[in-house]
């Protein structure tokens, strides 16, 4: 079933050129993250219309033998999110655990390349011995805190990063806040660069992140610290500074960040915060599942600003593998049947029929 589902996709877009038509995405942001959901050959901020082109024997398929979590790395720019993210994949690539991405990989875009930074937040997937991973890496700078919301709100927990050699900074204490406000529970701290710092250095940030941590509503005393060197583990150079160290992370992740409990039997809702089509196709909506289940062939409501759809989905993708269904914390891509992808928007919702309602009113109090 699953490969004639694939067949079924990728049909219509063999022999299609490189150079083919392409449709203007229009959200840097969406574009990573759909990039991460669907297996997109682009250029620029442009979704290239050989999406899904793939042959149907090597499309591969999503194995749920393991609790899924989505987790992410916070922190002031330049601290070293996304080299440890590549060298998180690096270390688990060696164990056939992940696929390592380098830094390049992550931080793909043009722009991003040339001013060595991150400015979208970007996904990779990886696995533990207890555990599949959905990493968002989101960026530090204060010019794209907007970005670093979005990816934040897919999160289950967080690794806040700080550099040993500059301590708490203004990014690492407006994440901390966001995260909390966010409703990230439970977070695990890397102090990076330790290469680069002496062992008193360390041991005052190390004291600094705790008053912090307290300071924001966090268990100060009982969250993780983990001093080492993600640029060491991604070079492969100081293991007892590099690799170990990625490995203590990880376990500390695997214990210290529960696995939150998914009202898998609630009727299915989805916020969409993403959307672009596939020419000859369809159109494709992106999101997390906030609860519920999901299935190839099912019917769906989709409404939001005043309007209402009726759809079913036709396929369903995450980390480019297919899906035979969807659960709550998944973030995917679902292609949907007859409708444009200018009738779609971020905001947004897609459930099951007859279980939402809109409203254009609230009541709030101030506490």
């Amino acid at each position: 079933m699953l490969s004639n589902m694939a067949v079924y996709l990728v049909r219509p877009f063999f022999g299609i050129a490189a150079n083919s038509s392409c449709n203007s995405f229009k959200s840097p942001l969406l574009f990573k993250a759909a990039k991460h959901v669907f297996d997109v050959p682009c250029q620029s901020f442009t979704l290239c219309s050989r999406l899904l082109a793939a042959p149907a024997t090597g499309k591969k398929v999503f194995v749920r033998d393991k609790p899924h979590l989505n987790i992410g790395t916070i922190g002031h720019v330049d601290h070293g999110k996304t080299t440890l993210t590549a060298a998180i994949t690096k270390v688990l690539a060696s164990e056939n655990k992940a696929s390592f991405k380098a830094y390049s990989d992550i931080d793909n875009a043009p722009e991003e390349r040339k001013r060595g930074i991150t400015i979208n937040a970007a996904t990779v997937e990886y696995e533990t011995d207890t555990r599949h991973y959905g990493h968002v890496d989101c960026p530090g700078h204060a010019d794209y805190i907007k970005n670093m919301i979005t990816g934040t709100t897919q999160m289950d927990g967080a690794i806040l990063v700080v550099a040993a050699t500059d301590g708490t900074m203004p990014q690492t204490r407006e994440h901390l806040l966001l995260s909390k406000q966010i409703g990230i529970k439970r977070l695990v701290i890397f102090i990076n660069k330790a290469d680069a710092a002496d062992k008193e250095m360390q041991e005052l940030v190390e004291m600094e992140i705790r008053e912090l941590l307290t300071e924001f509503g966090y268990d100060g005393n009982a969250t993780p610290i983990i001093t080492g060197s993600a640029l060491k583990a991604l070079e492969g150079a100081d293991p007892e500074l590099g690799e170990k160290k990625i490995k203590e992370l990880l376990q500390a992740i695997d214990t210290h960040i529960e696995t939150p409990v998914r009202d898998l039997d609630k009727p299915f809702f989805m916020p969409i915060d993403g959307t672009f089509s596939i020419p000859g196709r369809g159109t494709v909506v992106s999101g997390r599942i906030e609860r519920g289940v999901v299935k190839k062939g099912d019917e769906c409501e989709i409404m939001g600003y005043d309007k209402k759809w009726k759809t079913s989905i036709t396929g369903i993708e995450m980390f480019k593998k297919s899906l035979d269904r969807g659960e709550a914390g998944d973030q995917l891509g679902a292609l949907i049947r007859n409708i444009k992808r200018e009738e779609m928007r971020r905001g947004l919702c897609m459930g099951k029929p007859g279980t939402m309602t809109m409203h254009n009113r609230f009541e709030a109090q101030e506490t």
